[in-house]
């Protein structure tokens, strides 16, 4: 019983655990993110924008799907691969971002 508590201990008091939850968000979601991956790179295949995001590729497909029904992003197919283009002029959808287009966002993110 001892040496169950003194390890319970020892993760309670952790550092590690601490650090990993304060680096667990972001300011931007991962739609955003995949929105600045196709943008940046409109020929990137979905593997690529997968670990860029950090998210699986099945995450980055249904993503992709939200976005193109939405009507932010267009996908042609060329040859095996596809084309994304980004629809710069519609808005951003929570209404404190409303009167921001999605092609500000992207080009402020985009800016070296």
């Amino acid at each position: 019983m001892k040496k169950l508590k003194t390890r319970l201990a020892a993760k309670v008091n952790e550092p590690v655990a601490v650090a990993k939850t304060a680096e667990s968000w972001t300011f931007l979601s991962n739609h955003a993110h995949v929105l600045l991956c196709l943008y940046r790179q409109p020929d990137r295949r979905l593997r690529d924008v997968a670990a860029a995001v950090g998210i699986t590729e099945r995450m980055v497909q249904r993503i992709i799907a939200e976005l193109a029904n939405a009507g932010y992003l267009q996908i042609t197919k060329e040859g095996r691969c596809n084309h994304y283009v980004v629809n710069l002029e519609l808005r951003l959808r929570h209404p404190l971002e409303m009167r921001h287009s999605i092609g500000e966002l992207l080009t402020a993110l985009s800016a070296d």
